[in-house]
């Protein structure tokens, strides 16, 4: 595995290092937050879905319904526009022009990394690179892929292609400065040591993770838990998604204690961007992404 000091640079690199803020001399004596809060375009797919939302809007309803300056976009809803420069330039200059930082995109659809077919495996890396270029010209720090294997193979023959994929997109990406982060997204990828193992196999500053509070179903039969996951992950970890479904009356979700999810998450040394991913049925999209803003903020103004 390479040194520590590495994945820190890159952090740094990334504009994810937030804690410098608080030496700056602009700044003066004003102290970084412990975390900031950005959206995840999922929390509105089905606003997207249904066509009652343009996907080039996404920007400005973050900042001016929410108040949220980093985006997280899916490729899900511009599949067809990786390559279309025209498209990307208008997604940039909408997000510049509402004082948003675009972060990453989340990639789905592209292949499995971890293919048992070494010529599947090779064509998926090849179909990520599009959306590296993509996310390079959005001004993204990483892309979010999956480590999916199609279940084939031993734990370790798992692990071996998985790695292997990632490793051959990662080394694509890092002339670009961009991160290729792992979501436990189901399947052996939500089982946080089988997911951290294969980061120490890859190796790499720019390949690493992204926690998930909520996507810890192995398979039908097997829940891993949440909060050892996190703690596995973390290590690794170059962004960070609050997955929220319902909230009780005091505002606190009610399947993820997050007071100990964010304990967790700090006592790791990550400051930056939660990304707020809401997919509840009981409040509308719009009050699902604010009861997570709210609890972040106030879990956050606890923690400080």
């Amino acid at each position: 595995m390479k040194p520590i000091i590495q994945r820190r640079q890159f952090l740094k690199q990334a504009g994810l290092a937030l804690g410098a803020l608080s030496t700056s001399p602009l700044l003066g004596a004003a102290k970084a937050p412990l975390f900031e809060i950005s959206l995840a375009e999922w929390s509105l797919h089905k606003a997207l879905f249904a066509g009652k939302m343009d996907h080039l809007d996404y920007a400005k309803i973050a900042k001016r319904e929410f108040g949220i300056h980093g985006v997280e976009y899916v490729n899900q809803f511009f599949k067809d526009k990786a390559t279309d420069g025209n498209y990307l330039k208008e997604m940039r200059t909408r997000a510049e022009g509402e004082g948003v930082r675009n972060l990453l995109i989340m990639i789905d659809g592209e292949g499995n990394l971890g293919d048992a077919d070494a010529a599947k495996r090779h064509q998926a890396v090849a179909n990520h690179h599009k959306w590296v270029e993509a996310a390079k010209f959005l001004g993204c720090h990483s892309i979010r892929v999956n480590a999916a294997t199609g279940n084939r193979g031993s734990y370790q023959e798992q692990a071996n292609r998985a790695a292997e994929g990632l490793a051959e997109l990662a080394s694509f990406a890092a002339p670009y400065g961009l991160g290729v982060i792992v979501e436990n997204h189901g399947g052996l990828s939500s089982n946080g040591a089988w997911l951290a193992g294969v980061m120490k196999q890859v190796g790499m500053a720019n390949c690493g993770t992204l926690p998930d509070f909520g996507n810890f179903r192995v398979s039908n039969d097997e829940m891993y838990d949440r909060y050892k996951g996190v703690k596995e992950l973390m290590p690794h970890a170059l962004a960070v998604s609050a997955k929220s479904h319902d909230f009780n009356e005091q505002g606190d979700e009610i399947h993820t204690d997050f007071r100990k999810m964010m304990q967790i998450v700090l006592a790791a040394g990550y400051h930056g961007f939660v990304g707020i991913e809401y997919e509840g049925s009981k409040l509308s999209e719009v009050q699902g992404i604010q009861a997570t803003k709210d609890l972040l903020v106030k879990v956050r103004e606890e923690l400080s």
